[in-house]
């Protein structure tokens, strides 16, 4: 996910974005470890994509956009 994609959204959408990907990652989990196929290199993208909503959660929530 690109961060020229997060800054259009409102913070509404960035947390309904938010809880998208952390229920992508429990999934994730839960068929790590039931040894379920799943595709391990998601795990790196969905944690990175998490970190980069949240970090433009904080900025629209310091420029006082709510």
């Amino acid at each position: 996910m690109f961060f020229e994609v997060l800054k259009n959204k409102t913070l509404a959408e960035l947390y309904k974005l938010l809880e998208d990907r952390k229920k992508e990652q429990l999934n994730m989990r839960i068929q790590m470890r039931t040894s379920q196929e799943f595709k391990a290199h998601r795990i790196k993208e969905v944690r990175r994509d998490i970190a980069k909503i949240q970090t433009r959660i904080v900025q629209k929530k310091s420029e006082g956009v709510m």
